[in-house]
C-alpha cells in the first residue's frame, strides 16, 4: 500500500506535468500516513485525497479492520528536490565539459547506483516461475476477495511458491505458501478448503501434485493484519517487485520516483534488453547490469552475464548490446517513453512479466537487430 499511495502521486504529478522530479515516500502504520521525499513540480496535487483513494481502493474502508481510508491521519513532509541534484540531472557531467554528442547527452543520471534486468526462458513471460506463480496467486486471492467469492477476506495477503528444477528446467511446485486475512469468526479449517478450491487449484494447476507441500495461514490465525499488524514503507518489497531472488539486485527500489531517477529507469531499461536477448534466442538466461554516476550521463559499466546458455560468448554479446542500445538516461526516457503517468498498476504484483499491461520496457522489438548483430 505504501508502493501504491507513493506511485499514484507520481502518476497525478505525470498528468499534468511531464517535467515534474519526484522521490515519493509512504509509512503507514496504525491510525497514520506519513508522506514525505523531495517533489519539484509546477502543478498541485493533493497528496491526502490520493492516498485516501488509494487505501480505499486496497479495500481498508472497513473500520473493523483496525484501518480506514477516511479516518487515518494523513501527514505529510514533502520538500523540492536538491538545487545540486537538479542541476547535475539537467545539466550532465558530459554538457558541462563540452562533450556534448546530441540531446541524450543533456540528461545526467538522477542518482549513482547499479541496476539489473533479468529474463529467462521459463516462462512466457520470459521470468523465473516461482515469481510468476507467487504473483498470480495474490492476484487471485485479491479479486476473489473482492468479487464476494470469498466474502470473509481481508485486504492482506502474500504467497511464496517454491520450485523445484531439474538442471535448469523448472520441473514441479514443491511448497505453495498462501496467508490470507480474513475474519474472526471463520474456522481455520473453511479457509484451508476455500482457498485451496478458489485459488491455489486454479492457479497452480499443472504445476502441483499429491506430493506438493500446501501452507495456508501456517501461523494459524490472520485476523490482524496491514498497517496494524506491521507498519509499511515504500520500497520494502524490492525482490517482489523483481525477479523474486533470481540474479542480482542494486538495492534501489521503483515505487515514487520520477524515471529521471536511474533506480528506476536503468532497471527497466535492463529488463528490456535482457528479455531482448532471450526472446531473439541468444541466451536461455541473461543478466544485465548497469552502474551509473550522479549527474554523468554515459554509464560508468554495463556488463552481461548468460549463466553459460549463451549461443554466443558474454563479451561478443556485450558488444553487440552496447552498439545497439542507448544507455543514457534521456535516451532511456525517450525509448521506453517513461514521461507518463502509468506507474500506479505496478506497485503490486511486480514491475517485470506484466504482459497484460504491455509496458514498453517487455516489448521484444529488437529481436530482428539482435539476430542481425549477431549473424543468426
Amino acid at each position: 500500500m505504501a508502493d501504491r499511495i507513493s506511485d499514484a502521486i507520481l502518476d497525478a504529478l505525470l498528468t499534468a506535468d511531464r517535467k515534474a522530479r519526484a522521490a515519493c515516500e509512504t509509512l503507514v502504520t496504525t491510525g497514520l500516513v506519513l508522506i514525505g521525499g523531495e517533489i519539484t513540480t509546477k502543478t498541485y496535487v493533493d497528496i491526502g485525497q490520493i492516498a485516501r483513494r488509494v487505501i480505499a481502493d486496497v479495500g481498508y474502508t472497513n473500520s473493523q479492520y483496525g484501518f480506514h481510508h477516511l479516518d487515518c491521519a494523513i501527514l505529510s513532509a514533502i520538500q523540492e528536490q536538491s538545487a545540486d541534484i537538479a542541476a547535475a540531472v539537467d545539466r550532465s557531467k558530459e554538457e558541462r565539459n563540452g562533450e556534448t554528442r546530441n540531446d541524450y547527452t543533456q540528461l545526467g543520471a538522477g542518482d549513482q547506483g547499479i541496476m539489473y534486468g533479468y529474463a529467462s526462458v521459463e516462462t512466457k513471460e520470459l521470468m523465473p516461475l516461482p515469481i510468476v506463480l507467487a504473483h498470480r496467486l495474490t492476484k487471485r486471492l485479491a479479486a476473489v476477495r473482492k468479487d464476494g467469492t470469498l466474502s470473509y477476506l481481508r485486504p492482506d495477503g502474500k504467497s511464496q511458491v517454491t520450485v523445484l528444477y531439474e538442471e535448469d528446467r523448472p520441473i514441479k511446485v514443491k511448497t505453495v505458501l498462501v496467508a490470507a486475512q480474513h475474519d474472526p469468526d471463520v474456522e481455520s479449517e473453511r479457509i484451508e478448503q476455500d482457498v485451496l478450491q478458489e485459488v491455489i487449484h486454479p492457479t497452480l494447476q499443472e504445476w502441483i501434485d499429491d506430493s506438493t507441500e500446501i501452507l495456508i495461514n501456517s501461523s494459524g490465525r490472520f485476523v490482524i493484519g496491514g498497517p496494524v499488524a506491521d507498519t509499511g514503507m515504500t520500497g520494502r518489497k524490492i525482490i517482489v517487485d523483481t525477479y523474486g531472488g533470481y540474479g542480482s539486485h542494486g538495492g534501489g527500489a521503483f515505487s515514487g520516483k520520477d524515471p529521471t531517477k536511474v533506480d528506476r529507469s536503468g532497471s527497466y531499461f535492463s529488463r528490456y534488453v535482457a528479455k531482448n536477448i532471450v526472446a531473439a534466442g541468444l541466451a536461455r538466461a541473461v543478466e544485465v547490469q548497469i552502474a551509473y554516476a550522479i549527474g554523468k550521463a554515459t554509464p560508468l559499466a554495463i556488463n552481461i552475464h548468460t549463466y553459460g546458455t549463451g549461443k554466443i560468448g558474454d563479451d561478443a554479446l556485450r558488444r553487440i548490446i552496447i552498439d545497439l542500445f542507448d544507455f543514457r538516461p534521456a535516451a532511456i526516457l525517450e525509448r521506453l517513453d517513461l514521461l507518463q503517468p502509468i506507474y500506479t498498476p505496478f506497485s503490486a504484483y511486480g514491475h517485470f512479466g506484466r504482459i497484460e499491461l504491455d509496458p514498453t520496457w517487455e516489448q521484444t522489438d529488437m529481436v530482428e537487430d539482435l539476430h542481425r548483430a549477431a549473424g543468426k
